[in-house]
């Protein structure tokens, strides 16, 4: 009987606790519908929606959590390079050579022709787009082993692409070209089609051709001719209102430029992009061309004007003859950049940084020119570095450097170090706007008509 009694009481004490622990849940059940999360799909108009049982609601969380920014992390490389053909790159023994030069000196980059200055793609891909306008001429053969050799050698590898002039595509595919007035392609003096630049199929080649780069290895793409054509024949061609709804030259470059960066970088890739250094300080070669220098460095990792002493008119900046004194010009050319990109900066979170392409080449054309050697080439680099840039390209079409003009690695380092040292002693530059127009020092340099 005792035991009976025990038993009914602690029988009795378990069914209190229960009775107690599910009023405790219900308040907590209670709690936790005040409120329910609204999940707000894609395209809807942010009304609050019917309660979903948690079955229902979970899938639409999961869809909310593909919004997370997953761009690819990319290594920035402060490159300094040479230019080199799909020729050459193809050129077992040439690029040997080349690495020889690259181990000694501080060079560490390479501007290797992707789709070349014809149109072509210059190695196999595995794209059917490319493939159906039927761009590919191999030029290089062993793509893999190619990237292998720079990896080997840490040379961060670019891929050249030129946009606009491509004379394949005058062929292959007509209807992407800029056209005369009797329907006809329009070539260049030199025997060039020219894409249209509002035709956005063309932008979407493009594309593909800078993602197989990636995909074969290179760190870089870089858009060449991203540009009209300026040559006086133009003005005999139309362009159809229903691509350009609007727009002018510099509107639909900048467009272009925003539309490829914005693909390219969330796939990991760097972007830059090639610009006359005429357009730096001039709204007139910049309407003829499109290219408006601040506005296109919004959209690229980095920009590369073109600011060869040899493209400068006598009298520009002040010099006599621009081309025989290499220092000033480039010191006078990256001093605009350097103004123009702060006003930029201005009025935007991201700018490109500068990475101007310098002269290894004699412009013999010229009536007062000098034999370009490395005392030139390394006059052209201070200028950059005083300047307050970092990064620098070497231009020969013919692809040949002077590498005496090039410090050794641990040279390269120790005057790295002494730049951040003088720099860091520099008041913050602040420029103020101009209230007239700048008075003329000389000649405007040449028109961009005049230029290749």
């Amino acid at each position: 009987m005792k035991n009976y009694k025990i038993w009914l009481f602690l029988t009795l004490v378990f069914l209190i606790g229960v009775l107690a622990g599910c009023g405790r849940l219900q308040g907590i059940e209670n709690l936790a519908t005040t409120p329910a999360p609204v999940v707000v799909e894609r395209g809807t108009s942010g009304e609050i929606p019917e309660q979903k049982s948690e079955e229902e609601t979970e899938p639409e969380l999961q869809t909310e959590e593909l919004l997370i920014d997953l761009t690819p992390e990319r290594a920035a490389v402060q490159a300094k390079g040479i230019y080199i053909s799909a020729y050459v790159a193809g050129t077992a023994d040439m690029v040997d050579k080349l690495l020889v030069e690259f181990d000694r000196t501080e060079a560490n980059a390479l501007v290797i022709d992707f789709k070349d200055d014809f149109g072509h793609v210059v190695c196999e891909t595995t794209s059917p787009l490319i493939e159906s306008v039927g761009s590919t001429q191999v030029s290089i053969q062993d793509i893999s082993g190619l990237m292998q050799k720079l990896d080997d050698h840490d040379i961060y590898a670019i891929a050249r692409i030129p946009a606009f002039r491509d004379a394949w595509l005058g062929e292959a595919r007509p209807d992407w070209c800029v056209k005369k007035a009797d329907g006809s392609v329009f070539y260049d003096r030199d025997g060039n089609a020219w894409v249209n630049p509002y035709k956005q199929e063309a932008w979407d080649y493009l594309v593909e051709i800078a993602r197989q780069a990636h995909r074969l290895g290179f760190d870089e793409v870089q858009f060449d001719y991203v540009r009209f054509c300026t040559e006086r024949g133009m003005q005999d061609c139309v362009f159809d209102e229903a691509d350009v709804q609007g727009r002018s030259r510099t509107d639909i470059i900048c467009e272009f430029m925003e539309y490829v960066y914005a693909k390219l970088k969330s796939e990991g890739m760097y972007v830059s992009a090639d610009v006359f250094g005429a357009i730096i300080n001039s709204d007139v070669n910049a309407n003829a061309v499109g290219q408006i220098y601040g506005e296109m460095a919004k959209h690229l990792d980095y920009i590369s004007p073109m600011i060869y002493p040899s493209h400068y008119g006598d009298g520009n900046y002040g010099i006599e003859h621009p081309d025989l004194e290499p220092y000033r010009t480039v010191s006078a050319a990256l001093e605009d950049s350097r103004k123009e990109l702060y006003f930029a900066g201005l009025e935007s979170e991201h700018i490109a940084t500068v990475r101007p392409w310098l002269q290894d080449f004699t412009a013999t054309w010229l009536a007062s020119h000098i034999d370009y050697q490395g005392e030139q080439v390394r006059e052209q680099i201070q200028a950059v570095y005083d300047a307050g840039y970092d990064e620098w390209l070497l231009w020969d079409a013919a692809c040949t450097y002077h590498w005496d003009g090039l410090l050794t690695p641990e040279e390269a380092e120790a005057e790295a170090a002494q730049i951040a040292e003088s720099r860091a002693q520099l008041p913050e530059i602040v420029y103020e706007p101009e209230t007239e127009p700048p008075v003329p020092t000389g000649s405007a340099g040449p028109r961009v008509n005049d230029l290749p």
